[in-house]
């Protein structure tokens, strides 16, 4: 009978550990952050914000607009740099800095120059980021992310 408390009294003990155990094993899991992937989206819309009605079609001094999006899925602060280029030239550029998970959309109004030649011509839309050296410079000799739009200059 002596024996018999004993045990039971070594397996409550041992149950109420392994209960304290696996309670602070699911706190933990639910408490910590789980990090995924870490990239940044970077996207062109149309002026009525939609993936659609991009300016195709353009006189030289006639404007276009897009609506340019960042968002940071970095899992820290990221300064960007914006830049926009027609044949090699830079036609505006800003600086954005956003924080973890932070959406950034800012409208971007473009011409082709009087002096462009009529035909298809490529706006690049660049993104750059922050030096990975632990630096607040930007790397702007490669982009991180890149689109482009073909327009047919009238």
């Amino acid at each position: 009978m002596k024996n018999s408390k004993t045990i039971d009294k070594i397996l409550t003990v041992l149950l109420i550990i392994s209960i304290i155990t696996a309670s602070a094993l699911t706190i933990y899991v639910i408490i910590s952050p789980k990090k995924g992937e870490e990239f940044t989206e970077f996207y062109i819309l149309g002026k009525e914000g939609k993936a659609a009605d991009y300016p195709s079609n353009l006189s030289t001094g006639e404007e276009g607009e897009v609506i340019v999006g960042v968002v940071n899925h970095e899992y820290k602060n990221v300064s960007y740099l914006f830049r926009a280029e027609i044949e090699n030239k830079t036609i505006g550029e800003k600086e954005i800095q956003l924080a973890h998970n932070e959406t950034l959309e800012f409208p971007f109004t473009f011409t082709f120059p009087e002096t462009s030649e009529k035909g298809k011509k490529r706006l690049n839309l660049f993104l750059f980021k922050e030096n990975q050296s632990g630096g607040r410079s930007i790397n702007a000799d490669k982009p991180y992310r890149e689109l482009h739009l073909w327009i047919d200059v009238r």
